[in-house]
């Protein structure tokens, strides 16, 4: 451990050395800024593995030498089925649990919630591994020579290539969506050099493995028979060579080439996996590798290159990346390294939501054995929502889509459950879900007894809509908008000390206060975050109801709502209440930050609200004062609040923040353990630096930090339409390029300068920095 820790130190200070001595000379050769993450040694873990995937299909590729491991996931190798439990009790618990609420009994309200709210939810439902591949090589006495494992952004492939003995070894491998089949591909510059044995195994032993011709079969009924039917089918394809079965694994001698074929289904969506994989495999079979890679850099790249972005390059991209985020840890300035990370944002999503597909879990597609981290499942106190932050702004739209069809999908237990556990019409989801599609709550009220994850979610497709202009997706998904609205017209209750609407019982997510009699609770009627959300959700339906010319006595019934609807407040000591009152915090760091949905990603508070503006700025620097931003996640979120508030300063210092506490060596995002929400919420807030559009104008550079002082972007998108590219020097503006897909009025904003602009669809306006039309 000291020797390695030595290693990087060096490696720190050669980075730091490089850069001083070069500039000296005042000879520099521009580094090669290209967009890749590579590493000098195979991973010695799964947190170091690199991730390939086509949005249903995905694999993490360590690089051994002498033995390779392919992990492999597929989309929905679930355990689990539809369960229903909702607690009977609940229905007739409400009124009296607000009633103790009101009166400030906090503790036995909680109490009660236990005993009458929380549903008994007792069949386990989990996120899988669909298995391993593991290749295996012959011993070697030789240390290999110039190791190199990488993955490179701009085609989704990753590569292993070293020198042994003599001869140059190459493997690629990649997801391909046009295809449905991981590929993997080994080379070598001597004909003759490939010799290894293939075998594909799963944990838990209760897979059955078969060989049969050149294919390796595995079929598992997931969860003990309470799961999905997964098959794993692997085909090898020798160029040259002989091959040979052995039990339940396949051997290569002395080929030129292999390539390997590998298709995952189940039985989620019904139909046979087995066909399937067959038929994925015969027709990919039928195809030469060099088109198979053709038609999957092409696929990738008409979602990859929508977006350029250049922040300034440093020699530190001469160094693996490992080495590069520890010099960063150590103080070495690396802004390429930021938006090597903001790029690698926009390929995680591009490799785990797809059209069509579920939607990126808490870790995308990539997870391992059999009991991941939180089941890897679908959060939507948060986590779920800022996996879906990046889609739109950075030229992802249609990724966005998988999340709102899952959101339709819920809508009939939400009903179901709205009724029969609170007696209201519309639309209710809690804390968390998974691909059965269940809402109501269960285990704790510290975190399930918060009716507000439907009304968070539904709030994409306003968001889809405002940056797409798509009517006809308006029409499909205002069902989402309209029943979630629903229901919350019915949930919200008078306060009778205040006559104002509020919400409950809820909480403030996973946030506890102390009861002025000492004790922890966790409930109110009242808490901020849902009348955010609330009121933030209200206002979307009503727009979307203009838009589309309809429901126009139920938006009457909500405009009424919205005005007595209890206001944001602000405590007396200048910060935004996350409760009804101001209570005692016991953690007062909290990695949930939810009292400030309404700075982001809602759009209530903005600098046309001053006092709210001041007050959410006191709030998120007393968190942070307190050791908020402790996980990755959460540093995440911290990052768009401070674009917003307009420092770049400190989203820039937040964003080193998260690379020096909460990065893995392979860039994914250390909750920890690795939450892939992260590696999408951090890229999201870089954008927001550069680019905001949530208040009704069109800002441009609005939180700008020094480290970034040259740069450009291309292709980062805006509300109603827009797409917009840069460039700036010196922390100033040069020039912007807008193109208008929709038509209409746009207003431009650059510091204090403002422009209104009447735009045709399909044109291009381009500024200079006083925002003239040039």
């Amino acid at each position: 451990m000291m020797i390695r820790s030595y290693i990087r130190m060096s490696l720190v200070l050669a980075t730091l050395w490089l850069g001083v001595v070069v500039h000296a000379a005042g000879q520099s050769p521009a580094p090669v800024a290209n967009w890749r993450l590579w590493f000098n040694r195979p991973a010695a873990n799964w947190n170091e593995a690199l991730p390939v995937g086509n949005g249903r299909v995905g694999a993490m590729v360590f690089g051994g030498v002498q033995s390779e491991r392919l992990q492999l996931n597929e989309e929905s190798v679930w355990t689990g089925k539809p369960e229903d439990f909702i607690n009977p009790g609940a229905r007739a618990a409400l009124p009296v649990i607000r009633k103790l609420l009101f009166a400030g009994k906090y503790v036995d309200a909680q109490q009660l919630a236990i005993d009458k709210m929380m549903g008994n939810k007792t069949v386990n439902s989990s996120y899988q591994t669909a298995g391993d591949l593991w290749l295996t090589f012959p011993a070697q006495g030789a240390e290999p020579e110039g190791y190199e494992r990488a993955l490179d952004l701009e085609t989704a492939v990753a590569t292993v290539q070293y020198r042994q003995e003599g001869v140059a070894y190459t493997r690629e491998v990649f997801s391909s969506a046009p295809d449905q089949v991981v590929v993997l591909r080994l080379t070598a510059d001597r004909p003759g050099a490939l010799s290894l044995q293939f075998a594909l195994t799963r944990p838990g032993s209760n897979a059955a493995v078969s060989v049969s011709g050149n294919d390796i079969l595995l079929q598992e009924h997931t969860g003990g028979g309470v799961g999905v039917k997964l098959v794993t089918q692997l085909r090898v394809i020798p160029e040259g060579g002989s091959l040979s079965a052995g039990g339940t694994h396949l051997s290569i001698e002395k080929a030129n080439a292999v390539t390997v074929l590998i298709a995952i289904a189940t039985d989620y969506t019904g139909g046979d996996p087995r066909t399937t994989t067959q038929q994925q495999l015969t027709a990919a079979t039928a195809k030469r590798y060099e088109d198979l890679k053709r038609a999957h850099i092409q696929d990738y790249q008409s979602y990859f290159n929508r977006v350029a972005l250049d922040l300034g390059v440093t020699n530190a991209v001469y160094f693996p990346t490992d080495a590069r985020v520890s010099a960063l840890q150590h103080g070495n300035e690396d802004p390429h390294l930021a938006a090597l990370y903001f790029q690698f944002g926009r390929y995680l999503l591009i490799s785990s939501s797809r059209p069509g597909g579920l939607p990126a879990n808490l870790q995308g597609i990539w997870a391992d054995g059999l009991t991941p981290p939180w089941s890897a499942d679908y959060h939507i106190n948060i986590n779920i929502q800022m996996n879906y932050w990046l889609a739109e702004v950075a030229n992802l739209s249609e990724l966005h889509l998988p999340f709102i069809t899952f959101l339709d999908k819920l809508r009939p237990d939400a009903r179901k459950t709205a009724k029969t556990m609170y007696g209201i019409d519309g639309t209710v989801a809690h804390f968390t879900t998974d691909p059965w599609l269940f809402t109501a709550p269960y285990g704790y009220p510290s975190w399930a007894m918060w009716p507000m994850g439907m009304a968070w979610c539904a709030q994409h497709v306003w968001e889809h809509y405002a940056f797409t202009g798509d009517k006809a997706f308006l029409q499909q998904y205002y069902p989402i908008l309209k029943e979630s609205a629903a229901f919350c017209a019915q949930w919200l209750v008078e306060n009778p000390a205040t006559g104002k609407l509020v919400s409950g019982p809820s909480i403030s997510p996973e946030n506890s206060f102390q009861t002025a009699d000492g004790r922890k609770a966790t409930m109110v009627m009242g808490p901020t975050m849902d009348h955010m959300i609330i009121r933030d959700l209200l206002t979307s339906t009503l727009l979307a109801q203009r838009v589309l010319h309809q429901d126009e006595a139920f938006g009457k019934k909500l405009e009424k709502i919205l005005a007595k609807l209890s206001p944001t407040q602000i405590g007396a000591d200048g910060r935004i209440l996350e409760w009804t009152e101001s209570f005692q915090e016991p953690e007062p760091g909290h990695r949930h930050i939810s009292h400030l949905y309404g700075l982001h990603p809602g759009k209530e508070i903005t600098r046309k609200q001053p006092d709210l503006f001041a007050a959410a700025r006191k709030t998120i620097d007393y968190r942070l004062a307190h050791g908020g931003g402790h996980t990755g996640w959460s540093r995440a979120w911290i990052v768009n609040f401070f674009a917003r508030l307009g420092d770049g300063e400190a989203a820039h210092e937040n964003l080193v923040a998260l690379f020096k506490k909460s990065t893995l060596p392979n860039l994914f995002d250390n909750h920890p353990p690795f939450q892939i929400d992260g590696n999408f919420g951090a890229p999201a807030g870089m954008a927001e630096m550069l680019l905001q559009s949530h208040d009704g104008s069109l800002t441009l550079l609005p939180a700008l930090p020094k480290a970034w002082a040259t740069g450009y972007v291309r292709g980062l998108c805006a509300r109603g339409g827009f797409e917009v590219s840069m460039t700036w020097a010196n922390g100033v503006l040069q020039e912007v390029t807008l193109l208008s897909r929709l038509g209409g009025a746009c207003q431009v904003r650059y510091g204090n300068k403002a422009v209104t602009l009447q735009t045709e669809t399909g044109k291009v306006y381009t500024l200079n920095e006083d925002l003239k039309v040039h």
